[in-house]
């Protein structure tokens, strides 16, 4: 289905029950990318309430939405640039010698489709990806207001989840959800907003997505699990996914089936524990892919497990079109990591197999983590080095201190801001937690040191 012109916002559903419009804001920072994103947590929500009898409509600004609007061109895998304007750096932020920039549609744009929606939704949902962009929600959250004053706004996601108390002093909202709209005290609590019954949960709550909300789509999410079972010091996808849930792999297929459809070719694994428990629905889903003779790419933004790369596993990921691969080797000091512990032989065995079961060394990008409290950079030269003698592409990761992580407060003692009072300060490129903060010659060398040179 190709893209309506400016200014239309559809909604789906079957017109009986409320009008929900589901808000993805603007990414507001000093550089950003699309690595095939997509809000899953708010098409979650979106999918649920649908499912329930209410009629849902999307604007996501980081997305292009109308066929009118001028965007940049995709690369070949489906992600690439967003637009971006530039704006004045917050005074929290003015220290900073970089551009900050609101990404996504033209914000005069995005005020006048959701001032011409008709009819009127009768709940808006914001969601919030990133603490430190909470700016972009806040924004959209204060047009919402304006234009339609009588109407409730709720506020999710991870800035509402982990930086509660700051979202409520500042974010114009009648209710903040912290963690999944699918737990029994918050899908209470929307219903009530509304006035209306709380109906039955879903089945596949929390799984299933209204992808079907974008028209003509470049690419799409997997999603086949919530949480993680591991516990990173530097990670809080404990706070915000408590436990460990994996989907099923029938109802996978058929998202996967239903967007090759309309057109993907490209999919990006949002879990962040794809290789745990395979055979529940990965496996099942990959062998699917391949015997419908598929054709997919299939990428992992969010780095894989290395210990977990025997030989059978690289091949099935190979045979069923993984193309972007991202580890997660985090440091090379095995015997001082902050997150499952992985000895060298594990890692170079991992390594290894990628390469016997063919992925090019140009498809294999491996993360290694910069700027932990108190870490010896000397580490993270040594990492990147090692990176590159098996021929992959280093990535230098920048630590975000997140709230509700284990290592946060350590992260407190070592920065020189107020990381928990002020979400801004969280804000990975300013490198809070090193010492000396960030500086473009120390930038450009760590890029010559990731190049070779």
């Amino acid at each position: 289905m190709s893209r309506p012109l400016f200014p239309h916002i559809p909604w789906s559903g079957d017109g009986n029950g409320p009008r929900i419009l589901g808000i993805n804001p603007w990414i507001t920072d000093f550089a950003a990318f699309n690595l095939w994103s997509r809000p899953v947590g708010l098409l979650a929500c979106l999918d649920m309430v649908r499912s329930a009898g209410a009629s849902v409509a999307l604007l996501d600004c980081l997305d292009r939405t109308w066929d009118d609007v001028s965007w940049p061109t995709p690369n070949k895998y489906g992600g690439g640039h967003y637009p971006k304007e530039e704006l004045e750096l917050p005074e929290a932020l003015n220290f900073m010698d970089r551009r900050f920039s609101r990404y996504g549609l033209p914000r005069d744009m995005v005020r006048e489709a959701m001032a011409g929606l008709d009819p009127v939704p009768d709940i808006v949902m914001v969601t919030s990806i990133m603490t430190y962009w909470y700016p972009g929600a806040l924004d959209i959250l204060d047009i919402a207001a304006e234009l339609w004053p009588d109407t409730p706004r709720v506020l999710g996601g991870t800035y509402a989840t982990l930086c509660t108390d700051h979202a409520r002093i500042h974010a114009n909202v009648d209710l903040i959800t912290q963690g999944s709209l699918e737990s029994p005290e918050n899908w209470a609590a929307f219903w009530n907003l509304l006035g209306q019954p709380v109906p039955e949960l879903p089945e596949n709550a929390g799984f299933g997505l209204a992808l079907d909300l974008y028209n003509d789509p470049t690419h799409a999410p997997i999603l086949g699990s919530r949480g993680c079972p591991f516990q990173c010091d530097y990670c809080a996808s404990h706070a915000l996914h408590p436990g460990f849930t994996q989907g099923s792999p029938n109802a996978i297929i058929t998202a996967i089936q239903s967007e090759y459809a309309r057109g993907v070719r490209d999919f990006a694994f949002f879990d962040d524990a794809l290789l745990v428990n395979p055979d529940r629905w990965l496996w099942p889903t990959l062998d699917a892919i391949k015997a419908q003779g598929l054709g997919l790419r299939l990428h992992t933004p969010n780095a894989i497990h290395v210990r977990r790369l025997t030989k059978d596993v690289c091949h099935r990921l190979k045979q069923a079109g993984l193309t972007t691969v991202r580890l997660g080797l985090e440091t090379t000091d095995f015997d001082n990591r902050h997150d499952v512990k992985l000895t060298q032989k594990e890692w170079e065995d991992g390594a290894h197999n990628l390469l016997e079961a063919g992925f090019d060394l140009d498809d294999v990008g491996v993360y290694i983590l910069f700027g932990l409290p108190n870490q010896d950079l000397d580490n993270v030269e040594n990492g990147v080095r090692h990176v590159r003698s098996f021929g992959f592409r280093p990535h230098i990761t920048q630590y975000t201190p997140i709230p509700g992580s284990p290592m946060f407060e350590t992260a407190e003692k070592a920065s020189p801001y107020p990381l928990r009072d002020e979400p801004l300060y969280q804000n990975n490129s300013i490198w809070p937690c090193v010492p000396g903060g960030f500086s473009w010659a120390e930038a450009k060398r760590w890029k010559r040191l990731m190049q070779g040179k």
